[in-house]
């Protein structure tokens, strides 16, 4: 039933109310993502917003949830908008919630400026090809899977894996060498328990990384609904920041897992017919409706690069989340149970992973001349290595040639120094070559065919010295 009140249209009572869904019916001129009052019998206000719209019913998403709310009482108003979180350079060095809204303790910002969550539409042809190398400081990424600006790079792990050291530690580092230009970071989390969100608070505050980074956080006790809004209010900052304010961003989103158990809860709720594993089918181009906010566009100085992190169920990289990810992504950086367990930190594993745009981001002007032989080197000598690895486990290392000896000590030496480093370890690029270097000179040089003759004359510790 609509009743006139003073700030507009109201409607009493609801058809239907099943988990964070509420059915309102005899509804007129509301549209898609429109934003909702709902007042609850005891004159609670809620927000939600519209999900589905058809002739006879509106569906209607709660974001605090429908508990204690009545059919015959519940009450609805149509605003006419869509949500819009603030925007605000002061946004930088807080903690906020789904909503944008400040939950560290301080006050609130100077800003009346609010930009509608779901971004603005970008016309491909006014993208820029992402390049410009962007340093992590983590010799595993800069050296083997490059991040480049305007990317968009995920981060498959596993659960109990260290990717939350992995993302604290890139929030600390990561840094754009040519210098003299804004940089900033932002931290998305979703569904996280209290400890790992003291953790990241923690590690932020402790190392005064905190001032560039601007913190959503959504815990786990939130309502679900909230996670679906989380990485979207960041963006539209980063979106701002980028476009607006001509700054660099980097987008770091942690757990993309819990995001998409949130839209498979809410997707079941409104009795929608599931797909692959209970997930919505439409969760592909929701996700892409995420990752493609990243890039850079024509005449814009800013830029947004994302890193997402997802932990894969059971470890399965052909899971849904992992597989759709990587297909609207430009690669992946894979976290690996085995090399966790010996102790190596990161555990990435580079040969499941790759940066499909690394090659136009490194170099003599970015990185250094011989990166990417360099890079190339290392993927094929340690393939050989594993190979060498697999057969040690048959024939036993006494049965090995030299050769395949060679190739053993080189990917031991390889894991150990290269892969694995600090925690509080900040790597230039030179330092991440030179320890490749070191790894390679375990083999003869005759090996070393992809790189060319002269870096191999400048760089070949043997050669090297040599010069000097």
């Amino acid at each position: 039933m609509a009743i006139k009140t003073a700030s507009g249209l109201e409607y009493k009572g609801v058809a239907s109310i099943s988990g964070p869904i509420i059915v309102v019916e005899n509804v007129k001129n509301v549209g898609y993502d429109e934003l909702v009052t709902v007042k609850s019998q005891n004159g609670e206000a809620r927000l939600g917003k519209v999900i589905q719209v058809s002739q006879k019913a509106v569906i209607v998403q709660v974001f605090e949830g429908t508990t204690g709310l009545s059919p015959s009482e519940t009450r609805t108003r149509f605003l006419g908008h869509s949500l819009e979180v603030p925007v605000s350079t002061e946004m930088l060095g807080r903690v906020m919630n789904s909503f944008g809204e400040p939950i560290d303790g301080h006050p609130r910002f100077f800003t009346e400026e609010k930009r509608d969550v779901n971004g603005y539409p970008l016309n491909p042809v006014s993208r820029e090809y992402p390049k410009e190398f962007i340093q992590t400081g983590i010799s595993a990424i800069d050296g083997l899977c490059s991040l480049v600006r305007g990317q968009k790079l995920p981060v498959f792990s596993g659960p109990g894996l260290a990717h939350n050291e992995l993302a604290a530690q890139i929030v600390r580092q990561a840094q754009i060498r040519s210098g003299g230009e804004d940089f900033n970071i932002i931290f998305i989390a979703m569904g996280l328990e209290h400890d790992d969100a003291a953790f990241f608070q923690k590690s932020f505050e402790e190392t005064g990384a905190i001032k560039n980074v601007a913190m959503f956080l959504n815990l786990a006790e939130d309502p679900p609904v909230e996670r679906i809004i989380t990485p979207r209010a960041g963006l539209t900052l980063a979106e701002y920041l980028a476009f607006d304010q001509d700054r660099h961003v980097l987008v770091i989103m942690t757990d993309m897992t819990n995001y998409c158990e949130a839209l498979r809860e809410v997707s079941a709720s409104m009795e929608e017919v599931p797909s692959r594993k209970g997930y919505p089918g439409y969760m592909y181009s929701d996700l892409a409706s995420l990752y493609e906010r990243a890039g850079r566009i024509h005449g814009k100085k800013g830029s947004i690069t994302q890193m997402p992190i997802l932990t894969m169920p059971n470890d399965d990289i052909t899971h849904p989340i992992p597989d759709l990810t990587g297909y609207i992504t430009e690669g992946q950086i894979v976290l690996s149970r085995s090399l966790e367990k010996q102790g190596i930190y990161p555990p990435i594993y580079i040969s499941t992973s790759l940066s499909r745009l690394m090659k136009d981001g490194i170099g003599k002007d970015s990185t250094r001349e011989d990166h990417a032989n360099v890079s190339s080197q290392l993927y094929s000598a340690y393939a050989q290595y594993n190979s060498v690895k697999s057969l040690v486990t048959i024939i036993g290392e006494e049965g090995l040639g030299q050769r395949d000896k060679e190739y053993l000590r080189f990917g031991e030496a390889f894991e150990k120094t290269l892969i694995n480093q600090g925690k509080n370890e900040n790597r230039t690029i030179e330092q991440t070559l030179t320890i490749a270097w070191d790894a390679l000179s375990l083999l003869p040089d005759e090996e070393l065919t992809s790189i060319r003759p002269e870096y191999i004359q400048k760089y070949y510790p043997k050669f090297a010295s040599e010069v000097k």
